[in-house]
Formats: structure tokens, C-alpha cells, sequence
């Protein structure tokens, strides 16, 4: 059974494993993979942006799609250019730890909003009954049957 003590209490192999862990690796990872999570919503978004404009004002909710849609791109950007803001902060000093844990917190709120206008969005996309999805590949729809 593994020991859920602390490595320091315990010592032996388990403090070898937390000596070796490289922190700064495994930020480095985990922002990559924030990047590419946030690449491929913004791809959501394009792709949704590109479909409300394509059906036009046949869409039941196309203005309120377009907007949704526009709002949540400039969420992202916004939280970008905070992101990149936030990593010019030198946090070993003590004069920006202020400043850098109010950008920080920005982020967190414009990281928020894009989860809530994305759940709304994703609410409102509802594909209507006629359109063909990938199992009615044979030309019919559902209300030709």
C-alpha cells in the first residue's frame, strides 16, 4: 500500500522521485498544454463563426451567435495579451508581486467568462432536425422517412 506521508517523514525512494521532479518542466508542460487548449477553442470558435455566417439570418439565434461568437474571441485575445503580460513580471521581486497578482486574477476572470460564453454558445448551437449529420450520409433526412 503507498505511503501518504510527506517524502521528508518517510525519506527513501519517494524523496528521491520529489527531489527529481524538475518544477520548472513541468510549468513548461502544463502551459503547452494550456496553448494548445486555447488554440483549439479559438479553432471552435472560428469554425462556429464560419457556419453562423455561412447559414446567415436563417440561423434562429444568428445575432445573438455572431455576438456570443465575437465575444468569446476577444476574451481569448484579451487573455493572451495577459498571459503575455504576465510573463514579463519578474515575481522574485517584491515590488511587482502586487501588480503581477492582479494580472493574474484578470486572467483567471477572462479565462471564466470564455468557459460561460462558450457554454452558452454550445447551448444555442442546436442543430436543427433536417440537417444532415454524418449517419444519414445516404441523402435523407429525417423527415423524408
Amino acid at each position: 500500500m503507498a505511503s501518504i506521508l510527506p517524502a521528508a517523514i518517510t525519506g527513501g525512494e519517494s524523496d528521491r522521485v520529489l527531489k527529481s521532479m524538475d518544477a520548472n518542466r513541468y510549468a513548461t508542460k502544463k502551459t503547452i498544454a494550456q496553448g494548445m487548449l486555447d488554440i483549439a477553442l479559438l479553432t471552435a470558435n472560428a469554425s462556429q463563426l464560419k457556419y453562423i455566417l455561412q447559414v446567415g439570418e436563417k440561423h434562429e439565434f444568428y445575432t445573438l451567435m455572431l455576438t456570443l461568437i465575437s465575444i468569446s474571441i476577444i476574451l481569448q485575445i484579451a487573455q493572451g495579451v495577459a498571459c503575455i503580460v504576465l510573463a514579463n513580471f519578474d515575481i522574485n521581486k517584491e515590488q511587482n508581486h502586487r501588480l503581477a497578482n492582479l494580472v493574474q486574477n484578470l486572467s483567471l476572470g477572462l479565462n471564466l467568462s470564455t468557459v460561460v460564453v462558450n457554454i452558452m454558445i454550445n447551448g444555442l448551437e442546436v442543430k436543427q432536425m433536417n440537417d444532415q449529420g454524418p449517419g444519414l450520409s445516404d441523402g435523407l433526412s429525417i423527415k423524408d422517412e
